[in-house]
Formats: structure tokens, C-alpha cells, sequence
């Protein structure tokens, strides 16, 4: 990996420019933030210090392994998703905290919240009490649920999420083991925070053409639903259905990466053209190169036993052998990484994927650059994961001085 990177100097990303006022924690929202502040806009994360487990703030800066002397409250997930923020810590329920939350409510183009709907109305913090100090607010609500529906307001996890949605029932359908399964991922909460971001983002667009905010809901169900059953509603698209639920080449037990001599390959033949090489790489050029069920569209329909063909021919060579074999026939091939792997893949390591920054005040840490390459107006990474209120005064003393300038 690299050496220690610096900072950048200030926000070049398309969104410099928009201040966020954040009340999202954990990883649904947070994420989404952090999307933002990347792409330029300036991101105020405003912390409770009654909230999380007794130890305040945004409940994510707490789980982890921190290396020994270092700050308890940049936990290693926390510093996933929280660059480009600057921490505020205001208790929402003294009264006291109320002139500075409405004047950081001034100041902000964009209000985004996971806390649930009707805390943020005992709060005073609903859509109209925000809009009546900020007019053309883009006011975002991340919830686990639509507002319209029965579950409206209630707790709403990953695990949750994925088992109201079908998610936990895609690999019971995949190997015939009946039992539902969480996928080992915040699949969830990552694919809403997606949703999130490009919301906040059109709603900012729509407030550029036509001058007015408004409030938008993003709820985790129906995100992650929608999400799942862009495959897997399958023949159920149509009314009435034609077949089954489940794509399937995708829910089929030989969908995974392919064992070789020496390790394992993801390969995918694609077209009539790909398979009709492989074949004949394989030596099956005579025999299943002809074969009806692997022809065209019937080879959808019998992806079960053309996958399960394949693996008795990847284990004959290498990983490298097989990856110098297909590349240059246009087969898409690649090696299969475990996670050991990723900060030594040549592909990550030549875009600098990786990145170490040094805290001032606890230590180097890996952080993982913007994704989206914007050649215009790049993203960047301006700001360390803030402490816990660390820029409390900082921002407070932004206010009043703005608010005196009035």
C-alpha cells in the first residue's frame, strides 16, 4: 500500500457548496452523508450525547478492535463512513440547544435524519417546524418503513430489512437448504444509504429548477425490495405468472466462483459466441460444444447442469494458467479474491484504491477512496472521521458569527 496520503485543501467534488445538516447514524444514513461530503458538499453530523449505548453519539463509533491508545469512539466502521463530517454535539432535548439547532437549521440546504418520524416530531424537528426556519429545505427521511403502510414506524435493522424483503429467502432457493439466511452483509443498509444519496441529490435538483424543497421518505422495505426483485420477481412479472419466482441463473448452486489446481476463478461465457470457444478450449467442442440444452436460449433453462460442467473442467489447470488461456479470446475471466487479498490486487493497488491517512490524533488508518470518478469536479477526502463533538465550538462560533452578519 502507498504511503501516508495528505489531505485535500478544500471540496472540488460537483456538490461544493451544499451544507447537510446529518442527524443519521449507524450505516444506512451515515453512508449516504458520507457520499455527499466525498462529492464536495459539507456534511455537519449532529450528535446526541444521550444517544447510543451510554458512551453518545452515533452508536457505530463504538463496535470494534481499536488498536491499543486509540480513541475508543472512531470504532472501524465509524471511520468507513464518516469521512468529510464535522461532529456537532447537541442534546436535542435541552431547550437550552434549541437557538443553535435552529440556527445550523438556517444554514443548511439539506436535513437528513434516521431518527423515527414521530421522535423527530416530539422533537420538534418534522418536516414543517423545519421548513418554517428554512423554506427551501430538501428535507430527507431515512426510515424503515413507508409512512402509508402498517409497519410504518416500526424498528427497522439489516437483518430485519432483509428478511421482510425476500433476501433471506434467496439462498434457500438457491440450495435447497429450506432455512432462511441472512446474506453476510449490510446489504440493507448499504443499498438504502445508495438510495438515500441519489435522492437528496434530485431533490436538490428539482429545488435548482423549480426554487422550492421538500420532504422526501426513503424507506428501507421498499428500497431493498425493489432492489431484490429486479431479478428475482422473474416470471412473476407478468399477470397471470408464466412460471417461477427466482432468476434462474442466479439461484442455482453452481453460481459461484470455480475451483482450479490451485485456487479458484470467477468465469462467465456470456454470449452463443464465448460459449461456442469455451467449449472447444474444453475440448467439448464435439460433444456439449452441439449440445441443445446449452444452445441459445435453452441454456438458461439448464444453467444447473452447464455450471456444474464447467467445474470438472476448471480443476484440470491453474488459476494463472486459466486466466492466460481466456483473456486473450475475450472470455471474461478473473481471480477469485479473498479479502486477504484485495490491498495487493493489481487492478485496486494501480487506482489507488487503498489509501492511508494519519489522524492527528489517534494513529494511520486505511480508508478507501471515492469510487466515482468525476474528471470535472473530482471527489475527495477533505476531513479525518470527526470525535465525537469535535467541531462543536468550531461550527457554534461559524453561526453566531454568521447569524451577527445579518
Amino acid at each position: 500500500m502507498a504511503e501516508v496520503k495528505q489531505l485535500a485543501s478544500e471540496a472540488t467534488g460537483p456538490l461544493k457548496g451544499i451544507r447537510v445538516l446529518d442527524l443519521t447514524s449507524v450505516v444506512f444514513g451515515a453512508y449516504a452523508t458520507q457520499m455527499l461530503g466525498d462529492q464536495g458538499a459539507e456534511v455537519i453530523k449532529l450528535e446526541d450525547p444521550g444517544s447510543g449505548r451510554g458512551d453518545g453519539g452515533d452508536i457505530m463509533r463504538w463496535p470494534g478492535h481499536t488498536p491499543q491508545d486509540w480513541p475508543r469512539d472512531l470504532g472501524p466502521i465509524f471511520l468507513a463512513i464518516n469521512r468529510n463530517k464535522r461532529s456537532v454535539l447537541i442534546d436535542l432535548k435541552d431547550p437550552k440547544s434549541r437557538p443553535a439547532l435552529e440556527a445550523l437549521i438556517r444554514s443548511c440546504d439539506v436535513f437528513a435524519s434516521s431518527i423515527r418520524y414521530d421522535g423527530l416530531k416530539r422533537l420538534e424537528l418534522s418536516y414543517e417546524d423545519v421548513k418554517a426556519l428554512r423554506p427551501d429545505v430538501v428535507y430527507v427521511h431515512a426510515a424503515g418503513y413507508g409512512s402509508e403502510g402498517p409497519y410504518a414506524g416500526e424498528p427497522a435493522y439489516d437483518d430485519l430489512i432483509q428478511s421482510a424483503s425476500g433476501l433471506a429467502d434467496v439462498l434457500p432457493r438457491t440450495d435447497g437448504n429450506p432455512v432462511p439466511r441472512i446474506l453476510p452483509s449490510l446489504i440493507a443498509d448499504k443499498v438504502s444509504g445508495l438510495f438515500m444519496c441519489q435522492a437528496i441529490t434530485a431533490g436538490l435538483l428539482s429545488r435548482e429548477r423549480n426554487g422550492g424543497g421538500q420532504f422526501i421518505e426513503v424507506p428501507m422495505l421498499e428500497c431493498v425490495t425493489s432492489f431484490n426483485l429486479v431479478e428475482h420477481l422473474y416470471d412473476h412479472t407478468f399477470d397471470p405468472p408464466t412460471g417461477q419466482w427466482g432468476y434462474q441463473r442466479v439461484v442455482n448452486p453452481h453460481r459461484k466462483p470455480f475451483p482450479t489446481k490451485d485456487g479458484y476463478i470467477g468465469l462467465l461465457p456470456y454470449t452463443d459466441k464465448q460459449w461456442d470457444i469455451f467449449f472447444n478450449v474444453a475440448g467439448w467442442g464435439d460433444s456439449f460444444g452441439k449440445d441443445p440444452r446449452f444452445q441459445g436460449a435453452e441454456r438458461g433453462r439448464h444453467t444447473h447442469e452447464l455450471y456444474a460442467l464447467v467445474e470438472t473442467v476448471t480443476v484440470t489447470k491453474t488459476t494463472d494458467e486459466w486466466i492466460e488461456l481466456l483473456k486473450p479470446l475475450s472470455i471474461p475471466v478473473t481471480r477469485t479474491n479473498r479479502l486477504d487479498d484485495l490491498p495487493t490486487d493489481p487492478h485496486l493497488a494501480a487506482v489507488g484504491f487503498f489509501q492511508k491517512y494519519e489522524h492527528p490524533q489517534a494513529g494511520t488508518y486505511v480508508a478507501m477512496k471515492p469510487p466515482v470518478k468525476f474528471t470535472g469536479t473530482p471527489a475527495n477526502i477533505r476531513r479525518h472521521p470527526p470525535r465525537l463533538g469535535e467541531h462543536t465550538e468550531e461550527v457554534l462560533a461559524e453561526l453566531s458569527q454568521a447569524e451577527g452578519a445579518k
